[in-house]
């Protein structure tokens, strides 16, 4: 397991392990943890260095309280969206959170406004905080949605639901976004992180990473994929993992009423 002296060090955020779990802290609270300083850059970064190291079983995003992310930083002023250099790209971060093998989860913990909104939807799972406000408020800054919304959107939320929130900019709050179908709970401001870590904690004990990465990977293509593929791909996802020693030691460790000892890496046994 990693020490403390090897994880990277950045400074937008703050990079915490604990048993297979990293959580990612953007950490800029004088700007409400605004996307500005290098974030995007870091955060791709973050992402990489996780995807990459084998030990690592979940991440767990989430903002340095009061706010999870204000989104754009605007200090720019009116220039803020008129200059966007030789390398612009509205993808929002390089390295989407939905390319990486491990499961990550947003743990909103308070405001999350656009880019904030946008960069936790490219997340698997998402826990809100019920009296934070949350929005993808470009349409009223003279933009769009970034960071693939008007992809993700669609697919969480509907296409009507979508536009509402697309064309309006309008915030609404937790109880709304887990209504929309943008999160799985709602919770109190406080209790958002200690769940999020709860359920990673969960996933990096009792899920087998070769199995989770493989169902993340088709859960993310099943968007694209008709009926017969999505089959197709479940097929040759179990016959790959039943070759696998993780297909019996699932079974024993539940009959044997214990932790499972996994050896599989979490990564895609297709690719």
């Amino acid at each position: 397991m990693l020490t403390g002296s090897e994880l990277p060090k950045y400074r937008t955020l703050r990079v915490v392990v604990d048993r297979g779990v990293v959580t990612v802290t953007l950490h800029r609270p004088a700007h409400r943890n605004a996307f500005g300083d290098g974030m995007r850059e870091e955060l791709a970064d973050a992402y990489t260095w996780c995807d990459r190291d084998d030990t690592v079983r979940v991440i767990v995003l989430t903002g340095e309280p009061p706010a999870f992310c204000a989104g754009a930083d605007l200090t720019a002023g009116e220039d803020t969206f008129t200059a966007p250099g030789p390398d612009f790209s509205a993808a929002g971060v390089a390295v989407p959170a939905w390319t990486l093998a491990k499961p990550v989860i947003a743990a909103v913990n308070g405001h999350a406004v656009g880019l904030g909104l946008t960069l936790a939807l490219q997340c698997d799972i998402r826990i809100f905080a019920a009296d934070a406000r949350y929005g993808v408020v470009q349409a009223r800054r003279g933009m769009i949605g970034d960071a693939y919304s008007h992809w993700i959107l669609p697919r969480l939320a509907g296409i009507s639901n979508a536009a509402e929130i697309l064309l309006t900019g309008s915030t609404f709050d937790g109880h709304r976004a887990v209504e929309l179908g943008l999160g799985s709970r709602v919770l109190p401001a406080d209790q958002v992180l200690p769940a999020a870590l709860e359920l990673a904690h969960d996933i990096a004990t009792n899920t087998a990473p070769m199995a989770v990465a493989a169902s993340k990977r088709l859960l993310w293509d099943s968007l694209e994929l008709d009926r017969t593929a999505v089959g197709a791909r479940e097929t040759e996802i179990h016959l790959r993992l039943m070759a696998h020693d993780d297909a019996r030691e699932g079974v024993r460790a539940h009959v044997e009423r214990r932790d499972p000892r996994w050896t599989g890496l979490p990564q895609d046994p297709t690719n």
